[in-house]
Order: C-alpha cells, then sequence, then structure tokens
C-alpha cells in the first residue's frame, strides 16, 4: 500500500475510532490497519513479549510515517494529546511496558499518546449590566 491509499485509511480509521471510543491510541489502530494482532497486544501487556514492535508487520519507517500522520491529523483536528502509561498485567508488581526496542523516551511518548476529543467549551455567560 503506498503512502497515499495509507493516510487515508488512518484517517477512516481515526474518525470511526474518535467515534466508538472517543481518543485514538496508536494501538488500536495497528490492530485496525491489520499490522498488529490483539492476541500479540495481551501478550505483551502480560509481559511474555518484551516490546511491542517486534509484532507489528510493517517495518520501522513505516510505522513513522503512520505515527507521523496521526500527529499533523490530530494538530490539524484540534485534537488533545494526552499520555498515557501502559502497565503490565497480571500477577505481581505492574511494570511499565516498553514500545520500541530502543526504549528511546520520545518514541515510547509517540506510541503511548493517545488523542482525544477537544474539550466542550464552556457556554459564556454574557455579564447583565442595568
Amino acid at each position: 500500500m503506498n503512502n497515499r491509499d495509507l493516510e487515508n485509511k488512518i484517517s477512516t480509521i481515526t474518525s470511526n475510532l474518535l467515534r466508538k471510543k472517543g481518543y485514538i491510541s496508536m494501538i488500536d489502530l495497528f490492530v485496525e490497519l491489520g499490522y498488529l494482532d490483539s492476541k500479540d497486544v495481551e501478550a505483551w501487556r502480560m509481559k511474555r513479549i518484551a516490546y511491542l514492535e517486534r509484532c507489528i508487520h510493517i517495518n520501522l519507517s513505516k510505522i513513522s510515517f503512520i505515527a507521523k500522520t496521526v500527529q499533523r491529523n490530530s494538530r490539524r483536528g484540534k485534537l488533545r494529546a494526552s499520555y498515557t502509561a501502559y502497565k503490565s498485567w497480571g500477577k505481581g508488581a505492574k511494570q511499565t511496558l516498553q514500545f520500541s526496542k530502543s526504549g528511546q523516551a520520545d518514541i515510547e511518548k509517540a506510541y503511548a499518546t493517545h488523542f482525544l476529543k477537544p474539550r466542550p467549551s464552556a457556554p459564556t455567560n454574557p455579564s447583565h449590566e442595568g
């Protein structure tokens, strides 16, 4: 799939995620695109997989393209970026999960950031001077 087709598919999926869940997460997007299996996500959450990138079935440049596209579109759509801490599931101490092989902070943050619908603006109360 070329980048233009992928951008169109990303746009459709992210719109559906916003409508259905109220936010966009990179994990949901990769699952919906068919590049990540939900069983692998569960295994990662249970600490059976060291880092999630290992299970994403596209190369790192395509992953980066998708992340940048989502970030750009989210800024244009005035969505709110919200960092989400991903912790392990199951028995034992909860550990922060790793998305990327490198574990670099900026890459981890890009994976863990959700994009939320903007908050509705508060109604303005006109002052009544009299």
